[in-house]
């Protein structure tokens, strides 16, 4: 592969998820038709990020001037080892939780999964992801969101239940407060700057004065902490995301709030970097992890509880980026990659659980042990995981952010040490109170496992069938369902297997990070270096 074809292969995560949302769209009437153009397009970005990351790490970041507009006039697509790690894991993810969505769809019936919106709106969600991680200016990081945020009003509400249009609706106000702010943010960078292109805004930035800099950066640090769900922006995400469908709320999980996480440490690095805010940054990590795990605590809803735990990992990314060291960013990258696996596969283990027991609330679960050992086996691998069991890779990640912030030695720093050990503590009750109520225990020792009502029991014996609405196959797993299940936790797996490279990269990435003038000189050219303003 040529140094030339990175340019080439740029626009392709944007451009293929949209042609292929266009088809889907136009042989809407030909659900098998949907789900192999889908099924195919994805594929095909995970093979392009996977070149891109190969490519950044081998020959260095590459800018791609859309139209052949000279920067900053024109829209800029620029590829780094953190763009293109993050396309990769998210084109991952993507694929495995529509693999697992066609699945549950052919299982269920159209009727139960309206799979001719569904595939289109997905594929969008898909190119909104990647525009977000691609954009080399503010605008467009605004284009990529509002895209993605778009297509999850959509798929959140599919079914149209009166539990998933309220959800809906409170995520819709929220989405569009933090799309508000966001534009404030923008329109004051313009104002001060004259520039909206990210690396000419760089070098620009240093000549703002440090109160109008500082008021910058806030507002579009209230703008991303809503999308990332940090604490106190977070109250928004447990009630919206248990009320979607399974696949839906994996894929949420897994990406959103990453992408929000995404921006702030492009804006922090690249536009911020003379330690405005790390404090803040500091304090709402902290906040994030405590109030995030004991609201999981509280739960007895797996999906709720999930959220939650969703919530309070969120604190371990803004504690690596507050440090403000290539160390910190280095164990950011990696935890985003490892937190991002592992909460989708739970999530999909969590429909899955459904499916073999009818329920997701722990005061009817029980016996799921018994019922299904491969069952069991999905659901601790990950949730290990996500305690920070060594040797997998929450220890890892957990383990690289601990020792970045007990490099930095400063009282904050270490008040964030002991409370991410204290964390995982609480993240490891939280997982083996779900794993003893819901696998251990016998079904009837749960409080309304007997119930008259209740939703029907997991299935020892599977030759017989018990009716769940219009399906008979409650005490099932559809091996669709479960395919994509299993290799996502394997891809989980390979991250703690080979986690040598990857945090080679992703300390190479933090480097690229720390260190903004290549960043500056693809975009801008080699006039940027004398240009910046030296914060860095």
């Amino acid at each position: 592969m040529s140094p030339g074809l990175m340019p080439s292969l740029t626009p392709l995560p944007v451009l293929i998820p949209l042609l292929a949302a266009a088809l889907t769209l136009i042989v809407g009437r030909k659900p098998r038709v949907q789900q192999i153009a889908s099924v195919v397009a994805l594929t095909a970005m995970v093979v392009v990020s996977g070149m891109l990351l190969y490519l950044a790490d081998r020959d260095g970041m590459a800018a791609l001037q859309i139209g052949n507009w000279d920067s900053p006039i024109g829209i800029t697509l620029v590829v780094d080892r953190l763009s293109a790690a993050m396309l990769l894991v998210s084109s991952i993810v993507l694929l495995a939780v529509l693999a697992y969505a066609v699945g549950q769809g052919i299982s269920d019936g159209a009727e139960r999964q309206p799979t001719s919106i569904f595939q289109p709106t997905y594929l969008i969600l898909s190119a909104g992801v990647s525009i977000a991680f691609l954009a080399g200016d503010l605008f467009n990081l605004f284009v990529g969101f509002e895209v993605l945020l778009g297509a999850s009003f959509v798929l959140l509400t599919l079914g149209a239940s009166a539990d998933r249009v309220r959800a809906g609706v409170s995520y819709v106000m929220v989405s569009m407060v933090s799309s508000l702010i966001f534009l404030t943010g923008i329109a004051l960078a313009y104002a001060a700057t004259g520039t909206l292109n990210l690396a000419h805004m760089a070098v620009r930035i240093g000549d703002v004065p440090l109160g109008t800099r500082g008021a910058i950066y806030a507002v579009l640090l209230v703008a991303f902490g809503i999308k990332a769900a940090a604490f106190p922006l977070s109250n928004w995400l447990p009630d919206s995301y248990p009320t979607a469908p399974a696949p839906v709320t994996a894929v949420f999980a897994g990406l959103l709030t990453k992408v929000g996480v995404y921006a702030i440490i492009r804006t922090h690095t690249l536009l911020f970097p003379g330690g405005q805010f790390e404090n803040v940054l500091l304090i709402c990590g902290l906040l994030t992890m405590l109030v995030g795990i004991l609201g999981a605590i509280a739960q007895s809803d797996i999906k709720r509880l999930l959220s939650f735990t969703l919530v309070s990992h969120i604190g371990y990314l803004m504690f690596g980026i507050g440090l403000n060291t290539a160390a910190g960013l280095a164990g950011t990258i990696f935890y985003v990659a490892h937190h991002i696996l592992v909460q989708t596969t739970l999530f999909l283990v969590v429909g899955l659980i459904e499916r073999q027991a009818g329920s997701a609330s722990l005061s009817r679960l029980g016996g799921l042990l018994a019922a299904s050992p491969a069952l069991a086996v999905l659901f601790g691998i990950p949730a290990l995981n996500l305690g920070g069991i060594p040797p997998l890779s929450g220890f890892i990640g957990k383990t690289a952010l601990l020792q970045a912030g007990a490099a930095d030695g400063g009282v904050l720093a270490w008040v964030l040490v002991a409370g991410s050990v204290v964390t995982s503590l609480l993240t490891l009750y939280v997982m083996a109170r779900v794993w003893s109520k819901a696998f251990w225990r016998p079904r009837e020792q749960a409080p309304e496992g007997n119930l008259a009502d209740a939703a029907p029991s997991a299935l020892i014996d599977e030759s017989t069938d018990v009716e769940f609405g219009d399906r008979a196959d409650v005490g099932r797993m559809p091996r669709l369902m479960v395919i994509p299940t299993v290799a996502l936790l394997g891809v989980g797996l390979a991250l703690t297997a080979f986690a040598g490279p990857i945090l080679g990269i992703a300390d190479r990435a933090a480097a690229e990070l720390d260190n903004r003038t290549t960043y500056l000189e693809t975009v801008l050219g080699p006039l940027s270096t004398a240009q910046d303003g030296g914060q860095r």
